[in-house]
């Protein structure tokens, strides 16, 4: 059916029905709850130019002729009672919400008792429970509405809307007014509201952007901080590692120092150890090796006598031993190392 319809019939069916899903739904009141708070945000000046909403006059069916006057510039809302409707409550599957009016449609005869080329419905989805939308459907017959329709033409009313009173009284928020009964023009400040939801839009672009990139900055700058908290730490660990080494040489040279002989011990060793028919003429320490040269009445002997200090490790002579004319002692030069004892252990000086 839809494929013998012109291009444009297609659109207008499409527009209508994207009207009707939107025409007194939540997500309208949300937005005209919106637009209200921002229009109360600008200065009374500019809000008196942009206009204020239409004002929205109801009219419930049938007339009251003594009171049937229609507001000039106010939105017309024609009223019927749920008599004069079938409205139901179903149950369809998700995969029917892609297009509910041609779903509802094709089983319009199981609901109501008229063809369906003899009906005027509508179609409202309430809402969604697991795989299932709950769907309102009301419908009404076609002869009746035009009948209503034609009443209201002849007492000059051009209804834009015509919405179904609940048994409580309240609208239910749907639109049985058909497309071709639509006015083309029904407010004229419409230029206006668009240019005002534009703004809207765009100050909501904006708001949008600014955060972003405040949220980029945001961003920017705790990367800074983690890289300079990230240079801190490698200085503090450089520094710790610094400190460390430090202390491991400081603990390296105490533990030489201390497992070194002192020049107390040696020379206490050295008085011990050699005879007392020898003496020194030069002695030499330095970190591990011990020198000394002198005289000694028995010089074959000193290497024996020398083993005998705890101090001494490894005694040699360095060169011959040769005979002093003078003295008649023998001349020698002797080369030993010093002992390195573990930082624990007791000193040769230490009772």
């Amino acid at each position: 059916m839809n494929s013998l319809l012109s291009p444009s019939a297609r659109v207008r069916d499409c527009l209508a029905t994207v009207e009707r899903r939107w025409r007194g739904s939540r997500a309208q009141r949300a937005w005209q709850l919106w637009l209200d708070e921002l229009r109360q945000c600008l200065p009374s000046g500019l809000r008196h130019r942009l206009g204020a909403p239409p004002q929205v006059q109801r009219h419930r069916w049938p007339f009251d002729a003594a009171r049937l006057e229609a507001q000039p510039g106010a939105r017309q809302v024609l009223l019927l009672p749920a008599t004069l409707v079938m409205t139901h409550c179903l149950q369809l599957p998700a995969a029917a919400g892609r297009d509910l009016t041609a779903v509802v449609g094709y089983e319009l005869d199981k609901y109501t008792p008229y063809p369906r080329d003899h009906l005027h419905y509508v179609v409202r989805q309430d809402g969604r429970s697991g795989g299932w939308l709950q769907i309102t459907l009301v419908a009404i017959a076609r002869e009746r509405l035009q009948g209503i329709l034609a009443d209201c033409a002849v007492r000059g009313l051009t209804p834009e809307c015509v919405d179904v009173c609940a048994q409580d009284g309240t609208p239910l928020g749907v639109d049985l007014l058909p497309a071709s009964a639509r006015p083309l023009n029904p407010h004229p400040g419409t230029g206006r509201r668009r240019v005002l939801v534009a703004a809207c839009g765009v100050l909501l672009i904006t708001l949008m952007a600014a955060w972003v990139n405040d949220r980029q900055q945001r961003l920017a700058a705790m990367r800074d901080t983690v890289h300079a908290l990230k240079a801190q730490v490698a200085e503090v660990q450089q520094l710790r590692q610094q400190l460390a080494n430090t202390q491991g040489a400081a603990d390296y040279l105490s533990r030489r120092k201390r497992a070194q002989t002192t020049l107390a011990a040696l020379l206490s060793e050295l008085t011990a150890c050699l005879p007392d028919d020898t003496w020194l003429d030069q002695l030499e320490v330095d970190a591990a090796d011990v020198s000394m040269s002198g005289q000694s009445a028995r010089a074959s002997a000193l290497i024996g006598r020398a083993k005998a200090c705890r101090s001494l490790e490894n005694p040699q002579f360095q060169g011959v031993i040769q005979p002093d004319p003078d003295t008649g002692k023998d001349r020698f030069a002797l080369h030993a190392r010093l002992h390195q004892e573990a930082a624990d252990a007791p000193h040769a000086d230490t009772p």
